[in-house]
């Protein structure tokens, strides 16, 4: 993409062109999955059938095309809220409806091993982009839907695999019970893992709060898979133990996601819910 697009005032071109992820509506179907890790993007869509380049610009590369014959696209989003909240915006006014978080994480229960999955059903926001849209006592909550379709697309591929309560911090270091440099540390860190381990939540990552948030807030649906690359508790560290099974997972969600969307349209209900499958065995 060449620099000599001309933007408006609100970083729109007159094609309709985004700034930040170089899209324009059309050029990607409405299920996106969203890695942090821009290197990721090659590793989900060598799984397709089909793929091709839209853009690549600063951290955001989006790949288009079809797994098992089902419209799909991803976008790398880089670390942390801010940029998620981003590639959200962008997406959605080109066309995206539906998210998937593909990413890494830490645990922070002893029973989650390096190379598990943790499906995400909502998250603490100890991120900052969040509360610039709505204020701290909205609930960042996944889509029910998307996280049915992650437990059955895991299920299927026969997975180990979690589902709970996720931490979003926007800082990797003091923010996830880690000493900054030179060994930084506030006395409110003391207990943060602790605390949190005791109030059930599974792990820490950097994407997951802000991604949900604003999916509600625009009426879109979102989820998110991480791979389980350490345990702060045990102290376990497999670096890029799970990856492969997330991105299977997400992959496969998609189509099941797609599958209940078309069956949903043909029987004119709103929600998906677990019956409507047998409707479908008994015509």
């Amino acid at each position: 993409m060449t620099e000599e697009v001309k933007f408006t005032k609100d970083f729109i071109s007159e094609t309709g062109l985004q700034y930040h992820i170089r899209l324009k509506p059309g050029d990607i179907p409405g299920y996106v999955l969203l890695p942090g890790d821009p290197g990721r993007v090659l590793k989900i869509v060598k799984y397709w059938d089909e793929a091709v380049k839209k853009a690549e610009h600063r951290q955001y590369i989006t790949y288009a095309g079809k797994y098992k014959g089902v419209p799909i696209a991803v976008t790398s989003t880089g670390i942390g809220g801010p940029a998620v909240a981003i590639a959200v915006e962008e997406l959605a006014r080109v066309g995206a409806h539906t998210f998937i978080r593909v990413g890494s994480t830490g645990a922070i229960q002893p029973e989650i091993k390096c190379g598990d999955l943790i499906i995400s059903t909502g998250a603490v926001r100890f991120d900052g982009a969040s509360k610039q849209y709505v204020r701290v006592e909205y609930p960042a909550v996944a889509s029910y839907e998307v996280v049915l379709a992650l437990i059955e697309a895991c299920e299927s591929l026969g997975f180990r695999y979690h589902v709970g309560i996720t931490v979003t911090s926007d800082s990797f270091y003091t923010g996830e019970g880690r000493p900054g440099f030179k060994g930084y540390w506030q006395s409110f860190m003391d207990k943060l893992v602790d605390d949190l381990r005791r109030a059930r939540a599974l792990n820490f990552e950097m994407e997951a709060a802000t991604l949900f948030t604003l999916a509600n807030l625009f009426g879109l649906r979102a989820g998110a898979i991480c791979a389980v690359y350490d345990n702060m508790i045990t102290e376990e560290v497999k670096i890029g133990a799970g990856e492969e099974d997330a991105i299977r997972a997400a992959n496969e969600a998609v189509k099941i996601l797609f599958e209940w969307d078309n069956l949903k349209r043909k029987l004119k209900k709103r929600y998906f819910y677990p019956s409507l499958l047998k409707k479908v065995i008994k015509s």
